[in-house]
């Protein structure tokens, strides 16, 4: 009886490593091999199920381009509201982002590159 009940309790431990491997954070290069650029919507989305806590990292020229995190409005106006806590924007040229469960606005806040469809809206479950 003891070692049916080991047995139980290491296929739950398996189990349990699965479940957490499956619900593991993935990370995502935005643009893949052409980093964080226009007409990323389309393109680079289709296919892809993103989840809270999954990691988009932007691989960009910092010398040309930023990535603004955004609500909705912003999103859609292609502005960055000013005094927002819910806004900000990043500089590196490599900058990581940490999903949130529902949408997730990026843009390009550089004059005209938002505008251009240097944007991207990340729906996570």
């Amino acid at each position: 009886m003891a070692a049916a009940h080991g047995r139980r309790a290491g296929a739950l431990l398996v189990l349990l490593s699965l479940l957490a491997g499956a619900a593991a954070a993935r990370t995502y290069i935005v643009g893949d091999d052409a980093g964080w650029t226009k007409n990323l919507q389309a393109s680079w989305l289709a296919g892809k199920t993103f989840y809270a806590g999954d990691v988009l990292v932007f691989k960009y020229d910092k010398a040309r381009h930023d990535v603004s995190v955004v609500g909705g409005k912003g999103y859609q106006r292609c502005e960055l509201p000013k005094h927002s806590a819910h806004s900000w924007v990043l500089r590196t040229g490599n900058d990581a982002v940490t999903l949130r469960r529902g949408n997730n606005y990026f843009i390009c806040g550089q004059p005209g590159h938002c505008d251009n469809n240097m944007k991207l809206h990340v729906n996570a479950l």
